[in-house]
């Protein structure tokens, strides 16, 4: 039988030495013809017709590879494990299969809404010049998916591996992260060896190819044998192996032990509508619950001019970190992270965050596995703290509203907050509330940080407050996919959003 690749967004069809969607590894393993028509399958990009649902993610091809697991029929928490994998692949600064992280989903059919927390933790001797985290990754998605997910494991995974074996484009999101550490980054072998142009003796540039091939083998593994050929056998003790040589320590115990925790959330009332957080740990999900029910007490944020719900969102961050006890003498927190958002064309939803503890974790890579390696949690801002997604539903007639998380370290709560509190209570289009210009009030003693549109707000609150302005170019990064009329009834309502302040993309297909 002979094999038809090709893949389609809206009109716009796309190479797939490109972008290795979702099609690529089905119909190779299937050896499935159909492209067009009417006779697609489930798991083969176009078996959804109309309305797709929409998804959000820091790397673009990471967002497509999640609209064409839409398209594929898949939900909503397929899309997510699929952006994460594929994100593992083109982010690894911040989604390297090292690395740890939080979910919440959304089961439409059963009504449930679940949390799952799969920090990378601390090994129980964490030693060496680069102390090292046990990755949760691999085994916290595979867990997520298995509750939520439709799709085979082996589909989701697919996309990842292809991405790795035959080479993407470097984006600009990994780009400008490698930038930021660039002399640190080259001065590591590893490093050079997996994000290297030999020839031009250089690191990888936005629109460089970049083929990951021994990282494909581990995608490739983890595709066809599950998440415990990570954790155990030969694999495992490679990984173990490769942490020693690249200054950390992990041991095969450490790997074998790990298990993710799924956990009771933090809920909000809204109306009818409940708003769900991640629970602690990490706690930026009950940091941020503390600041949405502040502005909803408090009241008057819709009737409020721009300069008074930023003063509204500072008093609100203030508010929280007395009541927690973390005024005054807190440290910035690690900022790097990244999000994923999906929803689904039956009105489930997932939405995920995931983080190093740094960016590029320990700064090293595993050489004949090609992972980057998350930094064990630790003093200097090394940790999950910030992670915090949210998701909102009404559970009476179990309709999606609204899913989104943010990065940035202490910012993340303020902005996943503020975007929220813009187009939940002030009902606000969302690319205007993703724009709208952010302060921090709170983690630091005696200052208010401001973006330069919230300059007169920060002015405001921080006179009342004797504290000083530093001025940021930018406060956090937020991924949305909103239904602010329910979906279902009303996907029309429906749009998804990415922070302009980052490099990804949003997606709502129909």
């Amino acid at each position: 039988m002979g094999i038809s690749i090709c893949f389609k967004v809206g009109n716009r069809r796309r190479r797939w030495g490109q972008i290795a969607g979702l099609l690529v590894a089905v119909q190779m393993a299937a050896g499935l013809t159909a492209c067009g028509g009417s006779d697609r399958e489930l798991g083969t990009v176009g078996y959804v017709e109309g309305f797709l649902g929409g998804v959000a993610a820091d790397e673009p091809q990471a967002a497509l590879i999640g609209r064409d697991v839409l398209s594929a029929g898949g939900t909503a928490a397929d899309a997510v494990v699929a952006m994460y994998f594929a994100s593992a692949v083109t982010l690894p600064s911040s989604a390297s299969l090292g690395g740890g992280g939080v979910c919440l989903g959304f089961d439409r059919a059963s009504g449930q809404v679940a949390a799952i927390e799969f920090l990378a933790r601390a090994p129980q001797d964490s030693g060496g010049d680069r102390p090292v985290a046990v990755p949760g990754n691999v085994r916290g998605f595979f867990a997520f998916h298995a509750r939520f997910g439709r799709l085979r494991w082996s589909q989701v995974l697919a996309p990842a591996e292809n991405l790795a074996r035959f080479g993407a484009p470097v984006s600009r999101a990994l780009a400008n992260d490698m930038a930021e550490v660039a002399a640190a980054l080259e001065a590591e072998p590893s490093m050079r060896r997996a994000f290297g142009v030999p020839a031009e003796r250089r690191l990888v540039r936005a629109g460089d190819m970049l083929r990951q091939v021994e990282l494909a083998a581990v995608l490739g593994r983890v595709r066809a044998e599950g998440a415990g050929a990570f954790y155990t056998g030969s694999l495992a003790r490679q990984l173990a192996e490769g942490v020693e040589a690249a200054g950390g320590r992990l041991s095969m115990d450490d790997l074998r032990n790990y298990a993710p925790e799924w956990r009771p959330s933090v809920r909000v009332a809204m109306g009818n509508h409940v708003i769900h957080f991640a629970s602690p740990p990490p706690h930026g999900g009950a940091r941020a619950a503390d600041m949405l029910t502040y502005l909803m007490d408090r009241g008057g944020y819709r009737r409020a001019d721009t300069e008074g719900r930023l003063a509204a969102i500072a008093e609100a961050g203030l508010a929280m970190h007395a009541r927690s006890g973390s005024a005054g003498g807190e440290s910035l927190e690690n900022p790097s992270a990244a999000t994923f958002v999906a929803a689904d064309r039956e009105g489930s939803a997932a939405v995920c965050a995931v983080t190093l503890n740094s960016l590029f974790g320990t700064g090293r890579v595993v050489a004949d596995l090609g992972i980057v390696l998350a930094a064990a949690p630790g003093p200097g801002g090394r940790g999950a703290t910030a992670l915090g997604p949210m998701l909102m539903v009404n559970e009476n007639v179990r309709s999606f509203f609204l899913a989104a998380a943010a990065s940035g370290g202490a910012a993340a709560p303020g902005a996943l907050v503020q975007v929220a509190a813009d187009v939940l209570i002030a009902d606000e289009p969302l690319p205007r509330a993703l724009a709208a210009p952010r302060l921090l009030a709170g983690p630091m003693p005696g200052l208010v940080h401001a973006e330069p549109g919230a300059a007169a707000a920060a002015q405001r609150v921080a006179a009342g407050l004797g504290r000083r302005v530093v001025g940021l170019p930018s406060l956090g990064k937020v991924n949305v996919v909103a239904c602010p009329e329910g979906l279902p009834p009303r996907p029309q309502s429906c749009v998804a959003g990415h922070d302009p302040r980052g490099l990804g993309l949003a997606v709502m297909a129909d």
